[in-house]
């Protein structure tokens, strides 16, 4: 079963308030989400493995650690991922970025399909899949099922805030995925909305209604 991690870290922990607060204007919020993203990428990539090298310094020659293994693949999920992508790419810039895009039909209620670029290499990657809210989870786990489908084997999800029902969908539909955030919530309220969350975390980056 995949891990819930839930990310507590001080300035994580003040900066989600800030994107709370509902007088916190587009600018202040795309900033703070962008540094949120980046904060939380140390924990998310905190069991990548490590192999020695020996480097030279201007005194002598030593051994040193540098990341092995799996490349790295960001995924934001259309449109409100894509606020947290640059600041992973500030902590791991050779990480390759995909996008997904999904809707809701609105006689069936399944998600659909509506746009998806990957790497060419995905099945070789680690890749990280993000959007700021965990709902009910639906578009996440169909995000991570139309990822799988093209061959994907190794993804975790990184959320600033879940609810609980979000988390069961993932964690039930996709048992070998972690689960990161910043926060998880109290419930949704009847329209699918966290409580107490922040609002439409699309609406608040773009400056949308």
């Amino acid at each position: 079963m995949g891990k819930i991690h839930v990310l507590d870290h001080p300035l994580i922990q003040h900066k989600l308030s800030l994107i709370r607060d509902k007088e916190t204007g587009s600018k202040e919020f795309r900033e703070l989400v962008e540094e949120l993203a980046l904060l939380m990428a140390y924990e998310v990539t905190r069991d990548l493995p490590l192999k020695e090298v020996e480097i030279e310094t201007p005194v002598a020659k030593a051994k040193a650690k540098v990341i092995s293994g799996k490349k790295l693949g960001i995924i934001p999920i259309l449109r409100a991922g894509l606020g947290m992508v640059d600041g992973m790419l500030k902590l791991i810039p050779a990480a390759k970025v995909g996008h997904i895009g999904l809707y809701r039909d609105p006689e069936t209620l399944e998600p659909v399909e509506y746009y998806c670029k990957l790497p060419y290499d995905v099945e070789e990657r680690e890749l990280i899949v993000i959007d700021p809210m965990l709902a009910t989870g639906g578009s996440a786990s169909a995000a991570i099922d139309f990822i799988k489908q093209r061959g994907a084997k190794s993804i975790k999800l990184m959320c600033l805030i879940a609810a609980p029902e979000g988390i069961e969908r993932v964690r039930r539909d996709h048992q070998d995925v972690d689960i990161y955030v910043a926060a998880v919530d109290k419930c949704l309220n009847e329209h699918g909305y966290i409580v107490p969350g922040l609002g439409d975390a699309g609406d608040r980056l773009f400056g949308t209604k």
